[in-house]
């Protein structure tokens, strides 16, 4: 049976709503890749009746929990104070945490407030968990059944000290059966569109399929037991790639190192030392940015105007001439040209959709796309960007 593991995050911004808890899902990601079964998330304000409330309970249903939050040196800040009386833990003063956070502010040549004191007291019997990127230390606690870890709540904190300081030590304070995780990463398609694509493949109930969209991409993750048979596994994974087809930039768990659609590029434009020149306009100079500090990108620019012409061959005539030019005055491999049709007004709305045009010029000759592009400003820039690039990885993934 798998061990059960609940988070619960504290902050009166979470229950507000001024910001997203986005460290519950990342650390449920964690979790359940290394064996666990989360089943449930809680977010509880600045009320310390409420904090005690959960503890207890949690304390009495779940194996592990990891908190995150309330651990600063304000007033609003309760949850070392709510485990102290939760688990009749007495708040005790941490020397070590104590001269950790004034090294802190000495490292800075600042002076350290007398309130940040509070960040070293800790429940009596809890043992500290060193934070090497904030002022809060973390600790960790028996209570009950439940090993419960207490990080801050800001985010590069709580992943740094998640990542060095508690993984290490799970698998010998739990039995975990840890399964394989399977993530096809995907571009040029919705969610429901790729739901389509696999709804003829047959799961086995013990493989969980999970969906994880952004703004960059989406991802498809399939779960397997750690006893699931191998052959049978990769035969599914087989599947899936069929079945996704192109939209599909990287597969990970299968023990090669993935990253995200500029991640995937670079790799084959240093294997086969490629060099790239860029003009971009709707995405208004961030295709580079996203690719800033990889060789391969010799030079780019960024012109404002659209192309006015409503033909569509007549935009294309004066991309591939453009194309030419560039390569020949720049010397470079490969030309990645972006342009759009539409005024202002178009640019601006989301109600209204612009025509991007995208040339790859390579050393077998040119490669077209077209798109219709909606949304703000803002989505139409990203995904500018996002859809020039993935001609070139289209392209530079059929020549393998």
């Amino acid at each position: 049976m798998k061990q059960i593991l609940e988070i619960f995050s504290q902050g009166e911004e979470l229950v507000t709503g001024q910001i997203v808890d986005t460290n519950a899902a990342w650390l449920s990601q964690q979790a359940v890749e290394i064996g666990f079964s989360v089943t449930r998330h809680t977010a509880v304000g600045d009320n310390k009746s409420e904090l005690i409330a959960l503890l207890s309970d949690i304390a009495l249903r779940a194996d592990c929990c990891i908190c995150t939050g309330g651990l600063g040196p304000t007033i609003d800040d309760l949850t070392a104070q709510a485990v102290a009386e939760a688990f009749d833990a007495p708040l005790i003063f941490d020397e070590l945490a104590y001269e950790q956070i004034a090294q802190f502010f000495s490292n800075r040549k600042r002076d350290m407030p007398e309130s940040n004191r509070k960040q070293a007291m800790l429940p009596k019997g809890a043992e500290r968990i060193d934070n090497g990127w904030g002022t809060a230390p973390g600790f960790s606690i028996k209570h009950n059944r439940c090993w419960f870890v207490f990080l801050p709540g800001v985010p590069v904190e709580m992943k740094n000290m998640f990542q060095q300081r508690v993984l290490p030590s799970l698998p010998h304070r739990f039995s975990l059966e840890q399964g394989t995780l399977i993530t096809f990463k995907t571009f040029g398609a919705g969610e429901s569109a790729l739901q389509e694509l696999i709804n003829t493949i047959e799961i086995p109930s013990s493989v969980q399929l999970g969906f994880r969209a952004s703004t960059d991409d989406v991802h498809i993750k399939l779960l397997f037991p750690s006893d699931y048979p191998k052959q049978q596994m990769l035969a599914l994974i087989d599947d899936f790639s069929k079945r996704l087809g192109d939209f599909v930039f990287a597969i990970d768990g299968l023990g090669e190192v993935t990253g995200d659609l500029v991640f995937e590029i670079d790799k084959q434009m240093t294997t086969r030392n490629i060099t790239l020149g860029v003009i971009e306009t709707l995405s208004h100079g961030l295709l580079a940015a996203k690719c800033i500090g990889y060789d391969w990108l010799f030079s780019s620019s960024y012109q404002q105007s659209s192309i006015k012409s409503d033909a569509v061959m007549d935009v294309m005539s004066v991309l591939e001439t453009m194309a030419y030019e560039y390569k020949k005055n720049c010397v470079i491999d490969y030309v990645l040209l972006q342009f759009y049709t539409g005024d202002k007004d178009c640019l601006h709305s989301k109600e209204k959709s612009v025509e991007m045009y995208v040339v790859l010029l390579t050393d077998t000759g040119l490669h077209k796309t077209r798109h219709t592009i909606a949304g703000s400003i803002q989505r139409k820039q990203n995904q500018a960007a996002l859809l020039s690039l993935d001609l070139l990885r289209r392209y530079l993934s059929a020549k393998l």
